[in-house]
């Protein structure tokens, strides 16, 4: 007997809140970390990294979108999810050494670059996996992951950077999408069971 959700859709949905942990630590105090501990660092420097990172993804994201789709089989969209989030998960380990308000611009760049190659992916292999007649059922648990994880890190990230400093939180950000991109790389086998090692080639 099928269960509700698939065992892909699972791993997605627990990878997703540990990635929607990491940065919602970040982002309710993300302009406190600018403006205090960046030099030249202003309210309006926030608003622009910000801006940098959703410009950034929404414009690569559908043409990312498009070739994933053109693309027969899933192969490509793994491909784009596992090289997408450990690509993200660096991006906190970047802040650690950032200083001047131009690094924060790169690295919001490289976040926004980076999460336009997990986005298309994670939905494509999201939605054909899910088990048929349990669409809004998967999709709400998805939502409510999210939700979840968005509010209690959003709780404890000011916490975290109080007691330990925004050095250590960023660390701990970027540990939480790494094990994301892993337990995204641990359903490799579900996809693609004729494989007996990971492998890229077509």
């Amino acid at each position: 007997m099928r269960t509700k959700l698939s065992k892909v859709v699972i791993r997605l949905i627990v990878a997703d809140f540990f990635m929607q942990s990491g940065w919602g630590l970040i982002s309710p105090i993300f302009a406190i970390f600018i403006t205090q501990q960046i030099c030249g660092g202003t309210i309006e420097t926030v608003a622009f990294a910000v801006a940098t990172y959703w410009i950034v993804k929404s414009t690569i994201q559908p043409f990312l979108a498009n070739v994933l789709d053109v693309i027969r089989g899933e192969r490509d969209d793994f491909k784009a999810l596992i090289f997408g989030m450990y690509a993200a998960a660096m991006v906190p380990f970047g802040y650690f050494f950032a200083t001047q308000s131009w690094h924060i611009f790169v690295l919001e760049f490289a976040r926004g670059a980076a999460m336009a190659c997990v986005i298309p992916a994670w939905y494509g292999i999201f939605t054909r996996h899910i088990n048929k007649g349990w669409e809004a059922f998967s999709w709400s648990v998805q939502s409510t992951g999210v939700g979840f994880a968005a509010g209690f890190a959003a709780a404890f990230g000011g916490i975290i950077a109080s007691l330990l400093g925004f050095q250590s939180l960023f660390v701990l950000v970027g540990l939480l999408k790494i094990v994301s991109a892993t337990i995204y790389l641990s359903i490799f086998k579900n996809i693609f069971p004729e494989d007996k090692v990971l492998s890229f080639k077509k």
